[in-house]
């Protein structure tokens, strides 16, 4: 790796950093004038399906798997590759440009919503689900969820970014952010030795959570497993496939996907809950 001197200023390079150069920019605020559409219910989430957007459509699709019909929810595909975060529409619901987002038109005076974490707790709350009422639980499970957005820009944006990302392998971020990736498995692993979940019951720390680690240890981020050794954090890899094997789970993942070899998995909008049957790009392709 070449020695790099910081400039006495720091000055925007467009070029330097990597798969995502085009789209980061030092600066908030929207680029282009653009209308969000808007559906049928009174939820409208604007996503993809990142981890970030998973955690929202599982927890939507686990509401009403419960039984909870008010959770109906359209869900409009956000690009962000091409930039459409930074659209006028997606900005007034997100000044921070990042997806998620919802809008919750179902009272007097439509709300929005952004953060992931916060559009969880909105829901879960909303509808007296996830969250577990025992107030000892309660309070740990809101420490694990705070846990994992604390934790997430080490793994996405330290390891993600380094290992798979960056226009040049570079030995010493990717041993620095390994290392931590690896101490945050060793500490869900210590936790789930001893708990079925990580909060006494099924909640959205834990859906919260298996979006970025569940489905990192089941293979599916980065291409990292092997050289994490995931297969050695045994606990956490029983959690993420209890998760994983749930109907809500799997339709969840689907939501808003518009990547991956397995056409039948993505579903790049959702209206109703026949998509799921008529409406992935497998069958689209299909006529």
């Amino acid at each position: 790796m070449t020695e790099y001197t910081p400039p006495k200023v720091w000055t925007w390079d467009s070029e330097s950093g990597g798969k995502f150069a085009s789209i980061n920019r030092p600066i908030a605020g929207a680029t282009h004038d653009h209308e969000l559409p808007v559906g049928k219910h009174p939820l409208q989430l604007y996503s993809l399906a990142t981890p970030n957007g998973v955690k929202v459509t599982v927890l939507l699709e686990e509401l009403l798997a419960a039984g909870h019909a008010g959770a109906e929810y359209d869900a409009w595909i956000i690009d962000i590759s091409e930039g459409a975060q930074f659209g006028s529409g997606f900005v007034a619901i997100n000044p921070n440009s990042k997806i998620p987002a919802l809008m919750d038109r179902s009272g007097d005076t439509p709300q929005r919503v952004f953060e992931s974490a916060s559009i969880m707790m909105h829901l879960a709350e909303k509808f007296g689900a996830f969250i577990p009422t025992d107030p000892s639980q309660r309070t740990e499970m809101f420490s694990w969820l705070f846990w994992q957005m604390g934790s997430a820009p080490y793994l996405g944006g330290g390891f993600g970014h380094f290992y798979a990302y960056a226009p040049e392998k570079w030995e010493y971020p990717i041993n620095r952010f390994a290392m931590e990736a690896k101490r945050q498995l060793d500490v869900m692993d210590r936790h789930l030795a001893e708990n079925e979940w990580f909060a006494g019951e099924y909640s959205i720390a834990d859906m919260a959570i298996w979006a970025w680690y569940g489905q990192l240890v089941l293979g599916r981020l980065y291409s990292a497993a092997e050289f994490l050794d995931v297969t050695s954090y045994k606990n956490v890899l029983r959690w993420a496939e209890a998760i994983d094997a749930r109907p809500a789970v799997k339709r969840g993942r689907m939501v808003n996907r518009a990547f991956g070899d397995d056409l039948s998995m993505q579903l790049h909008e959702r209206h109703d809950a026949s998509d799921f049957e008529t409406k992935t790009q497998d069958k689209i392709a299909k006529g």
